[in-house]
């Protein structure tokens, strides 16, 4: 008996102390830590990044190409020639004319300049779809952000009920110690039995229990909300558990606003654009292309030497070129066999099934909105009940106190009143949790999340 009162004494101990010394993670720095450092959002980041890239003057076409050239050309060669039957003034025969080593080289360099003057405007729509696509690509990464702090305050609203649930329990074991203490001095003085102890003392076990599997829940619970900061998994801290809810005025304003502020709608509308301008791209076809080119060459030709039929060795000669040229070019597909009619009709079935899905979404946000609205007013109603609960409940406690030890009811009677406390107080934590969740999920959905102090 005296063993198992000393390992709650040190339980006890343990928990004062190791809260005593955590520093507190407040809502808006675990915010700031998981926008800064979360993996998901900063692949989310990066793919703005890329899209904005690919929006720029660099990837729309109409800058032109400019492409430069040089070679060089080296050769060597050793010839000889004969002139049979040939004699010279005097009669003796003519000698065999010799170039050895007779080294030739070629340079050249240009540039050579290309620009389209005219696509038939495929080029501007695609420009625009381009910046579209980062507006997409922000409204995307924008989704990232919402559903991962969604994920974040699940987890920490979770530390913070578990958090609480450990102070109930303390209280909880503090009081089973007490009566255990109690039984044992009514004991000695005759007034109770040894059952009353054992009771007592099962009582402290299961609470120490319950104690020791609280802790370990929250600390699992604070490695899952260190991996979505992306800090160290064994970083101990506290945090908020005050929670304060939005008046009802400004949730009614959020709602009326949420066609024109709901990240998947505004989605929806940005792939209609982009589809609308796709259309135009693909008419673009029709028309013809106008383009210029330019061309700027150097060219320098040193010949070998070269012996004539006379026998004289010519010696080499260098000469260099250059060159300017421009010109214009017109293409004009007049027919291609139909594919640009089926590109065309293909784009516009594909505008009209974004116009589909546009409205289905837009169905769907609004009962997604009008069911979550339903589900927090009746969270919120639960936490209201429980909150009353509780107040029943401590003064059921107080009064079973009072009459357990005045020896009125029995310890398995105290005991009961002592569970329906400590079940209130638990089922309060969890409602005011899930009320508040369910609030974000409410505030997500009008495209409120990022706008609203939490």
């Amino acid at each position: 008996m005296r063993k198992i009162y000393s390992v709650t004494i040190f339980v006890f101990t343990f928990f004062i102390s190791s809260n005593a010394q955590e520093k507190l993670l407040s809502k808006e720095e675990a915010v700031a830590l998981v926008l800064d450092k979360n993996y998901g959002i900063q692949v989310a980041k990066n793919s703005v990044r890329v899209a904005n890239n690919n929006r720029s003057i660099l990837n729309s076409g109409y800058l032109p190409s400019l492409t430069g050239t040089a070679g060089a050309s080296f050769n060597r060669s050793d010839s000889t020639t004969e002139f049979p039957g040939q004699t010279l003034e005097d009669g003796t025969p003519r000698g065999d004319a010799e170039v050895n080593k007779a080294e030739s080289q070629r340079y050249n360099s240009g540039l050579n300049l290309n620009y389209t003057l005219f696509d038939g405007l495929g080029r501007f729509y695609n420009y625009k779809i381009l910046k579209e696509r980062y507006q997409l690509s922000e409204l995307q990464a924008r989704e990232t952000i919402e559903n991962t702090i969604l994920q974040l305050f699940s987890v920490y609203f979770e530390v913070a009920r578990l958090t609480e649930n450990e102070h109930v329990l303390l209280q909880a074991l503090e009081i089973s110690k007490n009566r255990n203490k109690r039984a044992e001095y009514a004991f000695e003085y005759g007034q109770n039995t040894k059952l009353d102890i054992l009771n007592a003392m099962v009582d402290v076990t299961n609470d120490s229990i319950n104690l020791l599997n609280t802790r370990q829940q929250l600390k699992n619970t604070k490695r899952d909300l260190n991996v979505l900061l992306n800090e160290n998994l064994n970083e101990t801290y506290s945090v908020d558990t005050i929670v304060q809810f939005l008046p009802k005025i400004k949730l009614d304003e959020f709602i009326q606003q949420a066609i024109e502020n709901n990240v998947a709608i505004l989605q929806t509308e940005r792939s209609l654009t982009i589809n609308k301008y796709d259309i135009k791209v693909n008419k673009a076809g029709y028309l013809p292309t106008l383009g210029l080119t330019g061309s700027y060459g150097w060219n320098l030709n040193q010949s070998a030497p070269s012996a004539f039929l006379t026998g004289v060795v010519f010696p080499g000669t260098n000469s260099t070129t250059l060159n300017f040229g421009l010109g214009a070019n017109l293409t004009w597909n007049l027919f291609d066999g139909g594919g640009t009619t089926v590109r065309v009709r293909n784009a516009k079935i594909a505008f009209k099934n974004q116009e589909l899905l546009k409205k289905q979404i837009e169905l769907e946000v609004n009962r997604d909105i009008q069911n979550a609205l339903a589900i927090y007013e009746n969270r919120l109603l639960i936490y209201d009940i429980q909150g009353q609960n509780v107040l029943t409940n401590e003064n059921n406690f107080e009064r079973s106190r009072e009459q357990f030890q005045l020896g009125r009811i029995t310890s398995i009677e105290f005991r009961q009143a002592q569970i329906n406390l400590l079940n209130a107080q638990t089922n309060k934590n969890l409602a005011k949790y899930d009320a508040k969740l369910a609030e974000l999920q409410l505030l997500q959905l009008t495209g409120q999340l990022l706008n609203v102090e939490l």
